[in-house]
């Protein structure tokens, strides 16, 4: 897979980001880009301006772990961030040119369909890397009941596509930032996944919102936390 775009617009994404100011440079004179110069970059991570605009045009196989590293330093990447940037450079290194076709509903096994079945106070479900909901418990599915009309039930898909989105989400602008990130972020680990890409692709056509957000080249990765559902607060836990 040819990720060369993608690595150009994270590192420039990045780049972008960071004020001299902010990484310790001194300013002279008028400046025309949003914020660190490619020589700068290369001046924080002990590069050559020719190596590190070679990285910036998509280059990144074959790059060292010490050097994503002092790159990751210099772009004031958080641990997501530098997590996205080892996994493109990963992709970057060559493999397999052929197409993974994932099943569109995996199945769940017994055992965590037995676990989520029991959590009787409290909503749970199991979703795959594409938002796709592949199991609900009864408070997961009276939560989720508009969500899981859809065929396949895909949260990604009807935060963007489904008029009703605001009536789940309250809080629609965090929760569709959130979501792009962490496609993001698997995208760059499963670049073979057909039904991912093609899930990207039906979003990036249909919603205006995706694109500027899929444009931005921000990564997230689900952790713990507190979101408020139509009008309710519930507990989120998200796990590997």
């Amino acid at each position: 897979m040819d990720n060369r775009a993608d690595v150009r617009a994270f590192l420039k994404s990045r780049r972008d980001k960071i004020t001299p100011e902010q990484a310790g440079l001194p300013v002279y004179g008028r400046r025309r880009v949003l914020g660190l110069r490619r020589g700068e970059v290369a001046m924080l991570a002990g590069a050559s301006v020719e190596y590190y605009t070679r990285l910036e045009r998509g280059n990144l196989g074959g790059v060292s772990d010490s050097v994503l590293d002092a790159l990751a330093k210099a772009l004031r990447l958080d641990d997501t961030e530098r997590d996205h940037l080892y996994a493109l450079a990963r992709a970057s290194a060559g493999g397999p040119t052929w197409v993974r076709r994932l099943p569109k509903k995996a199945a769940v096994r017994p055992g965590v369909l037995r676990i989520i079945e029991g959590l009787h106070d409290q909503s749970a479900y199991v979703r795959n890397n594409r938002m796709d909901l592949l199991a609900a418990n009864p408070l997961a599915r009276a939560l989720y009941g508009e969500v899981l009309e859809q065929e396949p039930a895909n949260t990604c898909r009807f935060a963007f596509l489904d008029p009703r989105v605001t009536r789940l989400y309250p809080e629609w602008e965090r929760v569709t930032r959130d979501a792009v990130g962490a496609l993001r972020v698997e995208v760059a680990k499963n670049p073979h996944d057909r039904e991912l890409s093609n899930l990207i692709g039906e979003l990036s056509t249909h919603s205006d919102a995706f694109r500027t957000l899929w444009g931005a080249h921000d990564v997230h990765v689900f952790t713990e936390g507190t979101e408020r559902f139509a009008g309710k607060w519930a507990g989120c836990v998200s796990g590997g």
